[in-house]
């Protein structure tokens, strides 16, 4: 049990850093710029596994030596207890009057009368009687409440590292207005995490249309709430096309087919048109990322391929890039662009406008945010213009290719959350805290009586007492049913 109780503060002591440092699961984005504000010192936690608390080798050891220790306390108490619950109670004691609680009286009654009248007093208690004698015992509930809460710890234990093994987490940016995400595999995903037994290939399937979303803040551009009204269908809706509406908001996640689809936060996607010198035109709108979670500030890349161009080489010479800083609530100092609210009014965007081969085509992944830096780097992507841009105004290049500002839209980003033991955790941790509430308020006490005939024919009755645990609360109970045995009659 000792060791049990420090590798639970171990275990407590050990999660400390997952909810006090950013961790690389939730937000890398963070991790990194925790690292680079704290220099050696930042680096060490990271190899060290501080920004991953929970998949960290010496982490998953205190879990394991836990439930090592759990299994090895657990197995001798539990034959204990079950012997204890078939023994019979305790044999009156020689000397009741050494007991911490004790009352006597002589009665004009026969031994019988008082052995049944103790019979009586403490009915529902688990009794033993002799020749004059009444030996009588609760309280059992408190090692089976001790027991339950132990093994409903070591449940959730078995729950936590299955839920490791079979469920899996994904995060997907989808276009509110009729962008739709389906449930079909992990390429699917901007972001997965599969759990060790999952590979991907038997993800749940349902499918989720965004309608309209909206978002409320406070003047000081603090988010109050999001909402998105979307539809979606899983099971039998699959094959009959049957969507059904629901309301998504933050901490209200839809649940279905098993499966919780959780509203993270939203973002804007500019769209723009490129009309390129021979008159055809290319409309695009790719979501760009928040760099301002305040005034949600966004970067990102728009990227557009030259129309009717078949020629690998000439294609890729002649490729797009509209990269830059939107800001829905527009704040010019001279001509730098900022935002300074989160809603949009009246936004503007300040775009460099790049030229040349984006080095899409070397079968390399590229961020959807960002441009590739070497080939600016290696003069195969220029810069051609740089300007900001309000709703429906235009740039033109050099070549007379016009780049223009349409309209901006919200993007959402969701998480799908799979974890089939949930319901086991929810049941042990009930079971934890109904054992252990047990465990706190019921008291293991014994009661013995003896009647004693004296020599003139009267009964000498005593009564003695014993809370094996804690005696607080225990002599208010035992005078009562001193009372009730010796009824209070005078010798």
């Amino acid at each position: 049990m000792r060791t049990a109780l420090t590798l639970l503060f171990l275990l407590a002591l050990a999660a400390m850093p997952g909810a006090l440092l950013p961790q690389l699961s939730l937000n890398a984005a963070k991790v990194d710029e925790y690292v680079a504000q704290r220099g050696w010192w930042g680096q060490l936690l990271l190899k060290l596994g501080f920004f991953e608390v929970y998949a960290t080798p010496w982490f998953a050891a205190i879990y394991l030596l836990l439930f090592t220790s759990l299994v090895g306390c657990l197995l001798p108490r539990t034959w204990e207890y079950f012997k204890q619950m078939r023994a019979k109670p305790v044999l009156t004691p020689r000397n009741l009057s050494r007991m911490p609680h004790h009352a006597e009286l002589v009665l004009d009654v026969t031994p019988e009368e008082a052995v049944g009248r103790a019979k009586k007093a403490l009915r529902g208690w688990r009794m033993e009687t002799g020749d004059g004698t009444v030996s009588a015992e609760r309280g059992y509930l408190r090692e089976t409440g001790n027991l339950v809460f132990h093994f409903a710890l070591l449940g959730l234990l078995v729950s936590f590292a299955l839920g490791k093994m079979f469920s899996y987490e994904g995060q997907v940016i989808v276009q509110a207005d009729g962008g739709q995400f389906c449930n079909g595999g992990i390429f699917n995903y901007d972001q997965f995490r599969p759990g060790l037994q999952v590979d991907g290939t038997d993800l749940t399937p349902f499918c989720v249309e965004i309608g309209k979303f909206s978002a409320e803040y406070l003047d000081n551009g603090q988010p109050v709430g999001f909402q998105a009204d979307v539809k979606y269908q899983s099971g039998e809706d699959l094959a009959a096309n049957n969507w059904r509406p629901y309301t998504l908001q933050v901490n209200h996640p839809l649940r279905t087919a098993g499966d919780r689809l959780y509203l993270l936060g939203h973002g804007y996607t500019p769209t723009f048109t490129v009309t390129f010198p021979n008159g055809e035109k290319r409309t695009q709108g790719i979501q760009w990322l928040p760099t301002d979670q305040l005034t949600l500030a966004s970067e990102g890349a728009t990227k557009f391929d030259p129309p009717g161009v078949t020629d690998s080489e000439a294609r890729r010479k002649g490729q797009i890039a509209v990269t830059g800083l939107l800001a829905p609530t527009p704040l010019l100092h001279g001509n730098i662009l900022n935002s300074k609210f989160p809603a949009v009014n009246n936004p503007m965007v300040a775009v460099d406008v790049y030229r040349g081969d984006l080095g899409v085509d070397d079968g390399r992944g590229q961020s959807i945010f960002s441009i590739d830096q070497k080939m600016v780097d290696q003069g195969r992507l220029q810069k051609v213009a740089r300007k900001n841009l309000a709703l429906g105004e235009e740039v033109v290049l050099d070549d007379g290719t016009k780049v223009r500002f349409d309209s901006v839209s919200d993007w959402v980003s969701l998480q799908v959350s799979h974890d089939p033991t949930q319901g086991y955790v929810l049941v042990f941790a009930i079971l934890i805290i109904l054992g252990l509430g047990v465990s706190l308020t019921v008291k293991r006490r014994r009661v013995w009586v003896r009647a004693t005939p004296q020599e003139d024919g009267r009964t000498l009755v005593e009564v003695g007492g014993l809370a094996r645990t804690d005696q607080a609360g225990y002599g208010e109970e035992f005078t009562r049913l001193a009372r009730a045995v010796l009824n209070e009659e005078k010798s």
